[in-house]
């Protein structure tokens, strides 16, 4: 059985002490109890110690990672789009900085092993996303793939 796997990157418009911060931290601990909940999320990592790639997104502002792992592409996108999480994703302007240049603020993947994901695997499936664009190696929502490599539409 095969899971999915999501890296996400960004960085607050604010630096961590700042009450804007405090805010998208007391939503997001609400986002992931409600994944934890969800009973489709398999594992999260903690981001503590891990350093955040200065060359992925410039700025002054809290860097911001997530590596989770869920049981489908399926339950993480209906997640992702639905309930708090959506509307995080609606007022993330508040929180969030612009990513320059078009970059990605997430990257999925498959992988056959949980203990095969880790922060290094995540920043090397997102660099290689930035070089060559949506493949069954590392992708987004728009342009998925499934287990097997072919093209997946999500609804």
């Amino acid at each position: 059985m095969a899971f999915v796997a999501i890296y996400t990157i960004g960085r607050l418009k604010h630096p961590c002490e700042h009450p804007a911060s405090h805010d998208f931290f007391r939503v997001g601990y609400k986002v992931m109890r409600q994944a934890d909940i969800s009973g489709h999320l398999i594992e999260e990592f903690s981001p503590i110690g891990v350093p955040f790639p200065e060359e992925a997104i410039k700025g002054e502002g809290c860097p911001i990672l997530t590596l989770t792992v869920w049981k489908s592409l399926q339950s993480l996108y209906r997640f992702t789009y639905s309930g708090q999480h959506k509307q995080a994703l609606q007022d993330r302007s508040k929180w969030i900085e612009r990513h320059q240049e078009k970059q990605p603020t997430y990257v999925v993947w498959w992988t056959e092993k949980i203990k095969d994901v880790s922060w290094d695997e995540g920043l090397k499936r997102y660099k290689y996303y930035i070089q060559h664009g949506p493949t069954p190696f590392a992708f987004d929502f728009k342009h998925a793939f499934d287990e097997v490599g072919e093209t997946f539409l999500l609804k």
